[in-house]
């Protein structure tokens, strides 16, 4: 018998290509993602005694609203001793008059009033410098006036993941789930970003973390000068500083369904791809390994899907006997491998971090995003909606 392949040069060099992301994509899924889908812990809780006072600090620019859901909530928290500071970024809204009669009331409420803004520091860093500054205590737990703890755990599931190395515990916070396509595209987006983070995380080499869900220690914030490597960027107070000083040693991560924080999806697609452009823009200060971590992934993610697709019109062949044979099924073979393996290990992932609904579309979300993703990076590098 005999067997020849009839490929020109250019459909060998695709093969390949599509063979190597293949592989990537694959070691992607079962060698980091599968550590978050198949994560457990098995730490005792903390008794109330061994818990320690925790200090939570948030950041509001006319934010009233929302601050008005979120502090009864965090207040109803099950912990037996925290504080709430506020910092008011110079709202124009009813945020101060609401703080200060909170603060008459509650005595845990610390509210921070800022006036003015300083030229030299951009964004949320000052105002979420000042908040730390004025905590009472070295645990520091962050979150955003938009965001929404699931039940009143979330403090001790946070401080349960400390120990006697820990200085930071990563998070993760779903977007709140609302009808519509685009809310789902910004939940799988959410679900994807999340599986990198946290799987670098749990494989010893953290990046990044939110913060929606995040925390660390005041000492460890002040030991590293706060924000001041990065400043000058408008973004990155929480990943550019996560990634400045965590290590595999003083880093834990707390993937917990039930006790997570929801967020508040932003309101339109121009307003989505504006923050997705601003969280991009950071990559490069990122360290080498991030960003090679991050580059092979989403490099690979578009190769697979570009290579796929333009061997299906290529239609290359191989003959058996002088007879010619497509292997479209062999590429279909390859193409349901990695589709599978996506499909059991976001299937358990999104269980355990509490997405639900985005399965039925994953093939169509990972397409799209196969394509976006890379076009979003070069906007965030060219700081196309970074403000």
């Amino acid at each position: 018998m005999h067997i020849s392949f009839s490929f020109n040069s250019l459909s060998f060099i695709i093969l390949i290509v599509f063979g190597i992301s293949l592989l990537i994509q694959l070691l992607y899924h079962w060698g980091f993602f599968s550590k978050v889908a198949f994560y457990k812990r098995n730490a005792r809780p903390k008794l109330d005694e061994e818990l320690e006072p925790v200090s939570v600090v948030i950041c509001a620019r006319d934010a009233y609203e929302y601050l008005t859901e979120l502090i009864p909530v965090l207040l109803n928290q099950d912990y037996p001793n925290y504080e709430i500071v506020v910092v008011n970024d110079c709202s124009d809204d009813e945020t101060e008059e609401y703080l200060k009669d909170l603060e008459r009331k509650e005595q845990r409420i610390k509210p921070v009033q800022l006036k003015q803004h300083l030229n030299f520091f951009n964004g949320k860093k000052f105002p979420l410098s000042m908040g730390i500054k004025s905590a009472q205590n070295d645990l520091i737990v962050l979150t955003d006036c938009n965001c929404m703890p699931v039940n009143d755990q979330w403090l001790r599931s946070v401080v349960n993941r400390y120990n006697s190395r820990t200085e930071i515990v990563i998070g993760y916070s779903p977007i709140v789930h609302k009808k519509g396509s685009l809310n789902r595209l910004m939940r799988f987006d959410t679900l994807q970003n999340g599986l990198l983070y946290l799987s670098a995380a749990l494989n010893h080499h953290p990046y990044m973390g939110i913060g929606k869900n995040l925390s660390y220690r005041k000492e460890l914030f002040y030991r590293n000068k706060g924000f001041i490597s990065h400043y000058t960027t408008s973004v990155g107070d929480d990943d550019l500083f996560i990634s400045q000083v965590a290590t595999k040693k003083n880093t834990e991560v707390l993937i917990d369904a039930e006790n997570a924080i929801l967020s508040t999806p932003p309101g339109s697609f121009h307003l989505w791809m504006r923050q997705k452009s601003s969280r991009y823009s950071t990559i490069p200060q990122y360290g080498a390994g991030a960003r090679l971590y991050l580059s092979l992934f989403y490099i690979s993610q578009f190769l697979f899907y570009a290579s796929f697709i333009t061997l299906l019109c290529l239609k290359p062949a191989f003959t058996i006997a002088g007879g010619e044979v497509f292997y479209i099924p062999i590429l279909a073979f390859f193409f349901l491998l990695r589709f599978g393996t996506q499909l059991i290990i976001y299937h358990k992932a999104s269980k355990r971090l509490g997405e639900k609904g985005l399965l039925p579309g994953l093939l169509i979300y990972d397409l799209l995003f196969a394509f976006l993703s890379p076009w979003q990076r070069l906007m965030g590098r060219m700081n196309v909606g970074v403000e």
